[in-house]
């Protein structure tokens, strides 16, 4: 690993370097790579600092890597549009459209109307997630048969998306029942300790919600929770059978109902009230229920800023001998206009 890195940094200093000499000079890329690659080998005599390299090379990859899965998000988030060429100093700057036009039918009142639309600048902050530091020993490494600083560091990566994942899923959920955010309560029969059920029905009391709302059908999304993906299976045998067919990870398992259908094991909360409970605050099981979220995919939107990897490698740690590393990642899930979003949330007997 550790040559490889270095042959990697080797390679990567010398396209640089010979970038910068072709642009000053009109020399061909090719001969100031060639040139600079000699340059590079006689150098190579002269002992360098092989562990800062090593680091810096490291660091540039894992950042590309993590950047790379934030952009190919599976599942329900990628049907969400990116909008990160709006995004500076991580913040994104949004315009919010002013009110449609009316349509004339068989007009002959003449002259028409003219109106000015007046569109609103919405500027957000993105979101900062930060994973804790993992400390690696290099005595733990002695004798294992398998990678372990780079087990820590795609554990870091994919913590990293399931938890920005899980927040960005609660924010496109409304914060209660209003007019334009349906939040709905399931009608089922008991599940046996005190739930009731995911119906049907209730699915299709959350279409009609939308259409009253003239939200379109097309891009229509329900992200299911665990129960009710549940409930749905015990109730309607063909949403069974084509959940068995969706194999595909993080793939659509079905349309229903003018939906695409979902699921998650990250899910929002509501209490009793129908009011959306706190970001990772502990549910009260007496009053407290998990929620499935609909949203209007082109109403919301996502966008990553700033891409950091913190790591110093234990070669630069004499005193403890061990490597250090952590991920920092701006990132933000969230509606363009609070309406087209809903939830669905399992009721208490």
């Amino acid at each position: 690993m550790k040559h490889i890195l270095n042959f990697l940094s080797a390679v990567l200093m010398i396209v640089l370097m010979a970038t910068a000499v072709s642009a000053v000079t009109g020399m061909d890329i090719g001969v100031a790579v060639v040139g600079l690659a000699i340059v590079s080998a006689v150098l190579s005599f002269i002992p360098m600092p092989q562990g800062v390299a090593s680091a810096v090379v490291l660091k540039e990859m894992w950042e590309a890597e993590l950047l790379r899965s934030f952009r190919a998000f599976a599942g329900w988030a990628h049907r969400i549009p990116r909008k990160d060429q709006y995004v500076g100093n991580n913040a994104i700057n949004l315009q919010e459209i002013g009110a449609d036009p009316s349509v004339l039918i068989n007009n002959a009142a003449y002259p028409i109307a003219v109106a000015q639309r007046t569109d609103d600048t919405v500027v957000l902050a993105l979101n900062k997630y930060d994973t804790t530091n993992t400390a690696i020993r290099r005595n733990e490494l002695y004798a294992l048969p398998y990678d372990k600083e780079g087990s820590v560091i795609t554990q870091h990566k994919e913590v990293l998306l399931e938890r920005t994942g899980e927040h960005g899923l609660f924010l496109l959920a409304p914060a209660g029942d209003t007019a334009n955010t349906p939040v709905i309560a399931t009608t089922g029969a008991d599940n046996g300790n005190g739930r009731r059920r995911l119906k049907s029905a209730d699915l299709i009391a959350l279409k009609a919600r939308l259409d009253n709302l003239k939200i379109p059908k097309e891009g229509r999304v329900l992200v299911l929770c665990s129960d009710h993906v549940s409930d749905l299976l015990l109730e309607d045998q063909s949403f069974q059978l084509r959940y068995n067919g969706s194999t595909e990870r993080g793939a659509i398992i079905t349309m229903l109902y003018g939906f695409e259908i979902y699921e998650t094991v990250y899910n929002p909360i509501y209490n009793a009230s129908t009011a959306k409970v706190a970001f990772g605050a502990a549910a009260a099981p007496s009053t407290d229920r998990n929620a499935s979220v609909c949203f209007y995919a082109p109403r919301a939107f996502q966008a990553s800023g700033t891409t950091e990897m913190f790591y110093r490698d234990k070669s630069m740690d004499p005193e403890n001998r061990q490597t250090v590393v952590g991920f920092q990642q701006y990132h933000i899930i969230a509606p363009m206009k609070n309406i087209g979003f809903g939830a669905i949330a399992s009721a208490i007997i």
